[in-house]
């Protein structure tokens, strides 16, 4: 079943391709890229079947030499953690394909080249977790900014060239410090082994046993790249810009994926290949994760644009996420990694409402809204749905994630985590407040109704005929979220079965074991 792996990285590739021949025909572009983006949805779902959770570290492996001389190879292969991210991209970009079926973009773009540069970054984001040498790894993160680049700042708002030349540059900076580390890691191989590799397998087992101070220096230049990629406060400052910025199909790839790489690359890069620097240095990024927690809850209760109020809340998941990784259990470890998954989930299902709200409006401001459940109760029922699980209620897919960030941190962190409990009260008054300013009172704001509705007094029934509810095609898109978020808020264990596996894999690489109060919670 290699080839699963192979195909899903070659057919986004193929699918840009098409679509970029047919741009001068936005509604043939459109049918192929959704075509194209289902397909690789289904092959998703054969890797899925195809893992086994008992099996090997990293199953599904191929490759090729690249740059033999420097031991660099196009190598790729996934595990637990992996595998989970690429699912959820399969399931997300076909949803905002569909989103942004009637989507206006800017003057002179067209939906051919906005949709082949969705499909290209579709591939490189799953190649990036897919690959297995660190070498390859640095150029797709790397790669990875180009297309994203070109969506903020091509197809997006008023300020989008600003947006995405500080997005860019921040990535592109983090990165060139990660490679410096990463040639660090590659000398030390030489010296070794007496030939250099950039094989993640076999630099895990060189650097591990590095000296305390050259591991320290190697940590913080692939930290650095990660902190600003999740983004951990303080390099979280391009995330809201960002956020504002790009469409809102663009927007739930950025916040509901990108920004997982760092945190992924956390779990398969800082703790097995720096074990010791990882938990010597974990109280100061315990620091930021909590502040980021806070700052990011308190930030998002102020917002008066929606989609900053999203960039703010995302900041503190992350905080969430941070804290689960550098808890050191295996309870805080898969906690940290169905957050991860469960996050995309929420979120993108939140931007995407929101999106919809945006499109109806015309505005982002959540001043410009109100009373919208008498005219649209379907959705606000979505708002309220996608607001709750953001917000971890029990029953939907985030609370068992936040549960086992918190009950796996306690026996180890317990100050961190107590205060982190204090964004759990922040998130329910920010998502509450924000369903309460928009969705009940009396209809109000000129955004809801548009031109078209003439003249009249706010909340007159004849303005109220300009607000619809949900059509079919945005209940098609929202459908599959809402199941995904009620079936793993009843039945997680499935996602559970395959990321338990490798958290435990990543613990025993840190040389870590679970505290025997978490030992007794299993």
């Amino acid at each position: 079943m290699n080839w699963v792996l192979i195909a899903l990285l070659v057919v986004p590739l193929v699918g840009a391709l098409v679509v970029t021949f047919l741009r001068k025909d936005d509604t043939k572009a459109k049918f192929v890229a959704l075509a194209f983006s289902l397909v690789e949805l289904v092959l998703a779902g054969l890797l899925w079947f195809a893992y086994d959770p008992d099996g090997d570290r990293l199953q599904l492996t191929s490759g090729v030499t690249w740059i033999e001389s420097f031991g660099v190879r196009l190598s790729f292969g996934i595990d637990g953690i992996a595998l989970v991210m690429i699912a959820v991209i399969a399931l997300l970009i076909p949803l905002v394909i569909g989103a942004g079926w009637t989507e206006r973009l800017p003057e002179g773009r067209s939906q051919g080249g906005y949709l082949a540069l969705i499909l290209v970054q579709e591939a490189v984001t799953v190649a990036v977790f897919a690959a297995t040498d660190v070498f390859l790894f640095y150029v797709l993160f790397e790669v990875m900014l180009i297309p994203m680049y070109f969506l903020i700042g091509g197809y997006g708002g008023a300020r989008r060239q600003y947006a995405a030349v500080k997005f860019f540059l921040y990535s592109f900076l983090g990165g060139l410090i990660m490679l410096a580390s990463a040639i660090g890691a590659y000398a030390m191989a030489v010296d070794e082994l007496g030939k250099g590799t950039f094989d993640w397998a076999t630099l895990v087992t060189v650097v591990r046993d590095a000296d305390p101070t050259t591991q320290t220096w190697l940590f913080l230049g692939f930290f650095l790249a990660f902190a600003i990629k999740a983004p951990l406060v303080p390099f979280h400052t391009w995330l809201p810009d960002a956020a504002a910025e790009a469409p809102i199909g663009v927007t739930v790839i950025v916040v509901g994926i990108l920004d997982k790489v760092g945190t992924f690359g956390m779990l398969r890069y800082l703790l097995p290949m720096f074990p010791e620097a990882s938990k010597n240095l974990a109280p100061y990024i315990l620091v930021l994760a909590v502040a980021g927690v806070l700052y990011g809850s308190l930030l998002a209760t102020g917002q008066r644009d929606m989609k900053r109020f999203l960039a703010y809340v995302s900041i503190a998941h992350f905080g969430f996420i941070a804290l689960g990784i550098f808890a050191f259990t295996s309870q805080a470890g898969v906690g940290s990694v169905s957050y991860m998954l469960n996050h995309s989930i929420s979120t993108g299902m939140l931007i995407l409402v929101v999106g919809m709200i945006i499109a109806r409006g015309g505005s982002s401001l959540i001043s410009d809204y109100g009373g919208m459940s008498k005219v649209a109760p379907l959705l606000a029922g979505m708002l309220l749905l996608s607001g709750l699980t953001t917000l971890s209620l029990p029953g939907t897919n985030s609370f068992v994630s936040e549960f086992l960030v918190l009950i796996g941190s306690f026996p180890t962190q317990p100050v961190f985590t107590v205060l982190a409990t204090i964004g759990m009260v922040l998130a329910a008054l920010y998502v509450l407040w924000l369903y309460q300013r928009m969705m009940t009172g009396p209809l109000r704001g000129d955004a809801l109704v548009g031109a078209a509705a003439g003249p009249g007094a706010v909340g007159d029934p004849e303005r109220k005929t300009a607000i619809g509810d949900l059509n079919k095609r945005e209940i098609a898109v929202l459908a599959p979220l809402v199941v995904i978020v009620l079936a793993l808020g009843f039945y997680p264990q499935p996602v559970l079965d395959v990321i338990t596996p490798t958290v435990g894999a990543t613990l025993t690489e840190v040389g870590v074991t679970d505290p025997v109060s978490v030992q007794e919670g299993k």
